[in-house]
Formats: structure tokens, sequence, C-alpha cells
């Protein structure tokens, strides 16, 4: 008689492709799969899927080419139990969420598809009018595309979990596409030292923190605008802030970090050291750099 280990069919190893993967979930959400796996939910997987494309996005930014195939891999697979675990529930298919992609991408792209008359995106525009090449062409056309779902509004639609910066730059590119937007980046200019000199004013003469609740919360919105009149003006020069300010960030870490290992070598305490001292490694740091 076999044993019990002998009757069990080990499932065949899916091909490396997206509908490998699809093939793949599959089998660890069936009866004979994983526990774990099977217990998930769409929500459940959010932070992991969000956390993923993260993780893409930063190793394309730091230009860790070998990590990127991996990277997004680990995002396709998410991406792949958002598909599965709707088809188990009934909701949609791998069809729906291709045909959906395909189509849209193919009606904002005129200039390489020919749209079709019946096509509301499209409606009086001829094959290059407006060619989806330029931010302002692809904006025009998804504004119309939400404006035939019903949902005629130029910021409706933008993901409220955008980072704030991100969503900041989204929201002034829908704006700029029915042209209420400056002409050049002197605009954008004048109103971050506008913005700046509202700040200003809120503050205590020596530069501290205003007392009383309703000044700081009004301090809050000032500097609030500030930011959004900084993202405003970097967009005016084709730099995107969200990016500029990783960068930034992330060159701050180095020099923090470059600091830290300074002040070990001289054997000082960085709690204890005076902002002098705590200056001269930081310009030591950066004048290494240069």
């Amino acid at each position: 008689m076999p044993s019990h280990r002998e009757t069990i069919t080990e499932p065949t190893p899916p091909e490396p492709t997206f509908e490998g993967l699809l093939d793949l979930v599959r089998i660890l959400l069936s009866d004979g799969g994983c526990a774990w796996d099977r217990a998930q939910t769409p929500v459940s997987l959010l932070p992991y899927l969000i956390e993923e494309a993260y993780e893409v996005a930063e190793a394309i930014r730091e230009e860790r080419g070998g990590d990127v195939p991996e990277e997004l891999g680990d995002l396709a697979l998410h991406v792949a139990f958002q598909v599965v675990l709707a088809e188990r529930s009934g909701a949609f298919g791998d069809r729906q969420v291709f045909s959906a992609v395909l189509d849209k991408m193919i009606r904002r792209h005129p200039h390489v598809f020919p749209p079709r008359a019946s096509s509301p995106a499209a409606a009086g525009l001829g094959p290059c009018a407006l060619s989806g090449a330029t931010a302002e062409g692809w904006e025009e056309l998804k504004r119309r595309e939400r404006a035939a779902a019903g949902a005629p509004g130029t910021l409706d639609g933008l993901p409220k979990a955008l980072p704030a910066l991100l969503r900041a730059q989204r929201l002034q590119e829908r704006a700029a596409a029915v042209g209420f937007d400056w002409p050049d980046a002197g605009g954008p200019l004048a109103k971050v030292r506008e913005e700046l000199e509202e700040v200003l004013s809120l503050m205590d003469p020596v530069g501290g923190v205003p007392e009383g609740d309703l000044r700081r919360a009004s301090l809050e919105a000032e500097v609030g605008d500030l930011i959004f009149a900084v993202v405003n003006f970097a967009r005016h020069l084709g730099v995107n802030a969200e990016i500029a300010l990783e960068f930034a960030s992330a060159k701050f870490r180095l020099r923090f970090e470059s600091v830290e290992r300074l002040a070990v070598e001289r054997g000082l305490d960085l709690a204890a050291a005076s902002l002098a001292e705590l200056d001269g490694l930081w310009d030591q740091v950066k004048g290494g750099e240069r």
C-alpha cells in the first residue's frame, strides 16, 4: 500500500511569466496551499503592496540595477495576489484588469492609435490634436475621460494616499492643464517669497515659535502654503519635488553619519557637543565631499 507521502501530487512549478505568477498564487490559495496566504484579504495585503512599490522606487532611484528585477518581481507578486483574490471572490479577473489598462492606454495615445469616433475622450480631436506626448495633452485626455465617467472636476480622482509632496505636484499639474498656471518660473518664485514673508511675520522677533494655539495653527497653515509654493516653483523648473527631497534627505543622512564617525574618532560626545563643534564637523564633511 502506498505511503501518504507517495500519494501527494506536487504542483508543477509555473512558468516565469505573469501568467505563471497568477498560477503560483492560485496554488498558494488552494486547499493544498499555504494557510497564511489563504487567510489574507485584499485589505490585509495593502501594506505589503505599498512597501514593495517603495522598494522598487528606491532601487531605481539608487541605480541598483541588479536589485530592480527582484523588486519588480515582488511588486508583481502582490499585483497577482490582488487579481487572484478578486477572481476567487467573483469581483473581476485578470482579463478585466489587462483589458482595462490596454483600452485606457490606447485611448490616451491617439498619436499612435487613431481615435475611434465613438470614444468620448477623443471626440472632436484629430489623431494629433492632443497627442498625449506632452503632460498637457495627457492631462486633457484624462480630464475628458473623467468628465465622461461623471467626475468632471479637474482635481477628481487623485489618490488620497499619495505622499504629500507628490500630491501637491499632481494637483498643480491638473490645474495647469486647464490654464490655471503662471507662464514661467517668475510667478512661483515671487509666491515663494510672499509665503516666506507671511511665515516670518508670525514668528517672534527673536525667531522663536509663537505662543498660543491660534498663532501656532496660523503658522502651520502658512508653512504649508510655503511648501506648496516651493513645490510649484520646483515644477516650473522641471524638478520633481518628491524626488528632490528624497535625494536631499539621503544626502543629509550620509553627511550626518559621517559627522557621527568623526565625533567617535575624536572622542567627542555628540549629544554634549556645542553647536560650534557640530558645525565644524559638518563643514569638514562637506569640504571632504568637494
